[in-house]
C-alpha cells in the first residue's frame, strides 16, 4: 500500500513566498511603473521599480563598473591588475511614512573580483620579509573575490508612487567578506618559500577582511508611465 508524501516545510517554503507576493501585487489599484538609470558608486546602471501601494514598492537592478586594468600596490609588492566589478539586486521598498523616505531590505548577486599579478624577469619582490629576483616562470598571483550573492540593507529617497519624471537617491550597502586566494609560481612555488608566502598570504587576508560589504551611494532619473 502506498502512501501520500507530505511535502516538507523546506519545500513548501518558496510555494508560500510566491503566494505572499501575488498577494501583495493586489493591494490597491495598478500603479505606475518607473525605468531608471543611475550613477555612483559601485558603478552605472539600469533598474525598475514598481509600487504595490503608497507603503511598499519592489525594485530590479543591474549595476555595472565593467572590466578596469588597474596596477596597485598591496603589502610593498607591485601588482598588474584587472577588476570585474558588476552586481543585480532585487529589493523591497518599505515606506514607514507613506512617503519618499524608504528603507531598503533586498538582495544582490554580485561579479566582484580583483586578480593581481606579480611578475617580470629581474624584478625584486619581497615576499613575507624575505627579497626574491624573479626568473622566468616566477611569481605570484592573488585572487580577491567579494561573495556571489549578499544581503542588501540600505535607505533611499523616491521611486514612490506617480507619474513623470522621477528623481531618487540611495545609501546602502551589501554586506560579505570576500574571499583571498594566493598562488605561487616558479621558486615561490618551491618548499622553501612556503613560509614566506605563508606569510604574505596572512597580511593581505588581514588587509581584505577589515573591508565586510561593499557601499552603494547613487543618484536615479526615472520615468513613471
Amino acid at each position: 500500500m502506498h502512501h501520500a508524501r507530505l511535502p516538507s516545510r523546506r519545500s513548501t517554503w518558496p510555494l508560500a513566498v510566491a503566494w505572499a507576493a501575488v498577494a501583495l501585487v493586489g493591494i490597491g489599484p495598478v500603479r505606475a511603473g518607473e525605468i531608471y538609470l543611475q550613477a555612483g558608486l559601485p558603478g552605472v546602471g539600469l533598474g525598475y521599480a514598481q509600487p504595490l501601494s503608497d507603503w511598499l514598492g519592489v525594485r530590479g537592478d543591474f549595476i555595472t563598473l565593467g572590466d578596469r586594468d588597474r596596477n596597485t600596490t598591496e603589502e610593498g609588492i607591485a601588482y598588474q591588475g584587472r577588476l570585474k566589478a558588476s552586481r543585480g539586486g532585487v529589493f523591497a521598498d518599505l515606506r514607514p511614512f507613506a512617503g519618499s523616505f524608504r528603507i531598503t531590505l533586498g538582495a544582490t548577486s554580485n561579479r566582484y573580483k580583483l586578480t593581481l599579478d606579480a611578475s617580470g624577469t629581474g624584478s625584486t619582490i619581497n615576499v613575507g620579509g624575505t627579497d626574491y629576483v624573479l626568473g622566468p616562470g616566477d611569481g605570484l598571483g592573488v585572487e580577491i573575490k567579494f561573495p556571489s550573492t549578499t544581503p542588501y540593507v540600505g535607505i533611499g529617497w523616491g521611486h514612490e508612487t506617480g507619474s513623470g519624471f522621477r528623481f531618487s537617491f540611495d545609501l546602502g550597502a551589501s554586506i560579505g567578506k570576500a574571499k583571498v586566494t594566493v598562488t605561487p609560481r616558479g621558486q615561490l612555488a618551491q618548499p622553501a618559500a612556503q613560509a614566506d608566502v605563508d606569510r604574505e598570504t596572512a597580511e593581505i587576508r588581514d588587509g581584505v577582511g577589515k573591508v565586510k560589504a561593499l557601499p552603494q551611494i547613487s543618484f536615479a532619473v526615472g520615468y513613471s508611465f
